[in-house]
């Protein structure tokens, strides 16, 4: 966490449960926070950062650098530093949580989209690179968890002070008022996603929530999940 006196009653809770927790710091933003854990099995790439909700034309290279300086880049450094150890430990798995916002051309998002789609190309590459050592990436797209991050979202998009924009503005924040309805619990969401880690045959792209659920498989319509795995196994060495 980047403030881990905010998770202090983690560790208590874990253990009430019959587990063990550690909490430490770490700051996508700073590289040298990064410390991999020995005999780490599991990397589950979840902080993301959002934008102002802006029209392209509005929107300036700080907002750019910034959104991908956390959701991409230190991603990425995460786990070029992850990788040897994850290699040591084989059958291990890397979680890139993307987003369900991926299957909708959703409009004046386009900073926060790009980044995940970022990584959604990086965690295509990376499951092909990894193959061959055990380590299995998989792709979690979350619809609407009940997060401090979807809490933030749910104001009159920035773009409704641009000119021409203020339609398509109210038209966005009606949608992200409607999808109140469709919130997922963070506690249901990692319940779906330990599942996923846990699940040798469970597809490359994953949901964690009912929006997912129902938008993933309209998106694969052309069949997409079975290219990959087709692509994947074309590539997969043959047991020793």
């Amino acid at each position: 966490m980047r403030e881990p006196a905010d998770g202090e009653s983690l560790p208590v809770q874990a253990a009430r449960a019959g587990g063990r927790l550690r909490v430490e710091r770490l700051d996508l933003d700073e590289p040298e926070s990064i410390s991999i854990p020995p005999g780490l099995q599991v990397l589950v790439n979840n902080a993301g950062i959002e934008t102002s909700y802006l029209p392209a034309e509005h929107t300036p290279a700080e907002a750019w650098w910034s959104v991908f300086k956390t959701n991409v880049f230190g991603l990425a450094e995460t786990v070029r530093l992850a990788i040897p150890e994850l290699r040591s430990n084989r059958s291990a798995v890397i979680c890139n949580v993307t987003s369900a916002s991926l299957l909708f051309p959703m409009p004046l998002f386009g900073v926060y989209r790009a980044s995940k789609a970022a990584v959604q190309a990086y965690g295509e590459s990376l499951q092909a690179e990894l193959l061959p050592f055990g380590i299995r990436v998989i792709e979690v797209m979350p619809g609407p968890i009940e997060t401090d991050l979807l809490a933030g979202s749910d104001r009159v998009p920035e773009a409704a002070q641009c000119p021409g924009y203020e339609g398509l503005a109210a038209w966005a924040h009606a949608g992200r008022q409607a999808s109140e309805a469709l919130k997922t619990s963070p506690e249901i969401a990692a319940q779906r996603i330990v599942a996923a880690i846990l699940d040798d045959e469970a597809p490359h792209r994953v949901a964690c929530d009912p929006m997912g659920d129902a938008m993933i498989p309209g998106a694969d319509a052309g069949g997409y999940q079975d290219r990959l795995q087709g692509a994947l196994t074309a590539m997969k060495p043959p047991r020793s």
